[in-house]
């Protein structure tokens, strides 16, 4: 027995199946060979923008100290590495929803090609900020 309209479901139905092959994608791109001890769980969306004298990645992490953030810039790739734990007060609280993510989380973001100083970062409005400041990029565009 069917309620609602059909295209509800239909919507649904095809939303569910982006959100499969997002997953998947990310699984078989991932680095080969790149293993660490922890299993990784979840994956924080990140913005990546490009000015003239620098490369701006912005990644989602509310609750993450930003001082137990890994960054590495490895063959044009940046690693952003972590964890996100619940606070001591909420392991012995009663859960209502828990819809942020927990666990090791690690994001690989390939960076547009080019020479970059070491990673800077600050935090803001909930996301960690990564500078990456260009190096020799004087006079071209």
């Amino acid at each position: 027995m069917m309620s609602g309209d059909p295209r509800n479901w239909m919507w649904s139905e095809a939303l569910q199946m982006l959100a499969r092959a997002e997953r998947l994608h990310r699984e078989v791109f991932n680095a080969p060979g790149h293993s660490r001890n922890a299993v990784v769980s979840w994956e924080p969306p990140a913005d990546v923008l490009e000015t003239e004298d620098a490369v701006l990645v912005l990644v989602a992490l509310p609750g993450v100290d930003p001082e137990q953030v890994q960054l590495i810039i490895h063959n044009g790739v940046l690693l952003i590495a972590g964890e996100r734990v619940l606070p001591r007060e909420l392991r012995t609280a009663v859960i209502h929803r828990i819809e942020l993510p927990q666990g090791r989380f690690e994001r690989q973001i390939r960076l547009p090609a080019g020479t970059y100083e070491p990673p800077a970062s600050a935090v803001a409005d909930g996301c960690l900020i990564v500078r990456l400041p260009k190096i020799g990029r004087k006079g071209t565009s």
